[in-house]
């Protein structure tokens, strides 16, 4: 009876979350789940009650906190919600400790015990490391305050940095799960010879979570609103890395007169993936929007544990702290369930005319199908360079110092053409 009630919860969970009852939206599937394994409690409860001579009435207790944590997370407000996250790990270790106790004294079948023991030791686990995890946010947000502005681009707050003056202004855009931090090698350097910008796009850094799907046409509508708000005055040279070019790429097709030139950094290209198209499927995107639920028990924090070393030592603990939570990892999925269609939108660009583009390729780590998609983005200009960075990853033309020096460079050539007006320079 222990075993198929608590079995019963985990399908009702699971049913919850997969069919198309609920909007696909994180507060309400995760409290659907918690609704879910409530019901199991429920049933044992009231099963053991009417069909055995051994009542577990106390089962009721954690299928009522369950079921209000549950009502709690999907109808309760972000506030309320915030709140909620300081009240329910203290909670949950009491009820932990307190259900032990009634099964050692209440439930006479050994196997029965063993089963429960199990559940109640993750319960423990989960409200330790949540009650963590909501301290260790709470200090990170005193102990890295946003370095810019944020500005609001309707309905939420995006967090933009500039730094260093003079026109063209570069505008960096750093690629899928990436934030700001990631720029920090590359945004100063160029900084010293004109006006760069760094942000953080829906859900990372210091920027406000979103719902709404986030494909490049979003991302760049959101960046133009950014940059109009901020009065960020153009011309902009985009530099895009990754996931990054896909939507600097949007951006200079749906605002052409605003770009003055382009820098793709081993950038995603016009070729759908075919992880990008599963990732569309209904029900893969459903479980999706659960999976950032298990950040608030700081999982997201173990993963990042071990990023971010080499870049400034300054900036590796707050990029971390960012990269912990729930909305960064979150906005990651979102941007990744909708990776199929940004390509097939970053594919309007056909034509930059004589724009000057730089598309800088990682040398280490890429087939021979990455190398030639990235010849194929250098045609989009007339007045165009394909270079590849010797002994570079993905990652490391970002992340790392010595190797970010390439993609710097090539966004320094892209500013000195736009302002000499003369082409890219053969090296």
């Amino acid at each position: 009876m222990v075993l198929s009630s608590l079995l019963a919860g985990l399908i009702v969970a699971v049913v919850l979350v997969l069919a198309p009852l609920l909007p696909p939206k994180e507060n309400i599937l995760t409290g659907a789940v918690l609704l879910g394994l409530a019901s199991g409690w429920a049933l044992l409860a009231v099963l053991s009650v009417r069909l055995t001579d051994q009542p577990q009435r106390w089962a009721a207790v954690p299928a009522a906190f369950l079921a209000l944590s549950g009502l709690g997370t999907i109808t309760g407000s972000g506030p309320v919600r915030a709140v909620f996250g300081w009240v329910w790990p203290p909670a949950l270790l009491v009820l932990a400790v307190w259900a032990l106790l009634r099964i050692r004294r209440q439930v006479d079948s050994r196997g029965a015990r063993w089963l429960l023991y199990p559940i109640l030791a993750v319960l423990a686990v989960a409200a330790i490391a949540g009650g963590y995890e909501t301290v260790r946010e709470a200090l990170d947000a005193r102990a890295y305050p946003p370095p810019g502005q944020l500005v609001d681009v309707g309905g939420h707050r995006l967090h933009l940095y500039c730094t260093g003056s003079g026109s063209p202004t570069v505008v960096l855009e750093p690629g899928l799960g990436a934030s700001s931090a990631d720029m920090s090698w590359i945004a100063p350097v160029v900084a010293r010879d004109t006006r760069t910008c760094v942000y953080d796009r829906a859900g990372r850094g210091w920027s406000d979570p979103v719902d709404d799907p986030q494909d490049a046409d979003q991302i760049a509508a959101d960046l133009h609103t950014l940059l109009t708000e901020a009065q960020v005055d153009g011309p902009y040279v985009l530099a895009g890395h990754s996931f990054g070019g896909l939507y600097v790429r949007d951006f200079a097709a749906q605002f052409p007169d605003q770009v003055a030139g382009l820098v793709l950094l081993d950038s995603t290209a016009s070729r759908v993936r075919p992880s990008a198209v599963n990732a569309q499927a209904p029900t893969v995107g459903r479980v999706l929007t659960v999976v950032p639920a298990v950040a608030h028990l700081g999982v997201g924090r173990i993963l990042a544990s071990s990023d971010y070393e080499s870049l400034p030592a300054g900036v590796q603990a707050e990029a971390r702290a960012n990269a912990s939570t729930s909305r960064q990892l979150a906005s990651t999925l979102q941007e990744y369930r909708e990776g199929a269609t940004s390509v097939q939108q970053a594919s309007a660009l056909t034509d930059l005319g004589d724009k000057p583009l730089i598309v800088l390729t990682a040398g280490v780590g890429h087939n021979p199908a990455w190398q030639s998609a990235q010849t194929k983005l250098a045609a989009l200009s007339t007045n165009s360079l394909h270079r590849t960075a010797a002994d570079t990853t993905h990652v490391s033309m970002l992340q790392d110092q010595a190797d970010s020096a390439a993609a710097t460079q090539a966004v320094r050539d892209v500013v000195a053409s736009v302002r000499s007006g003369k082409p890219l320079p053969t090296r």
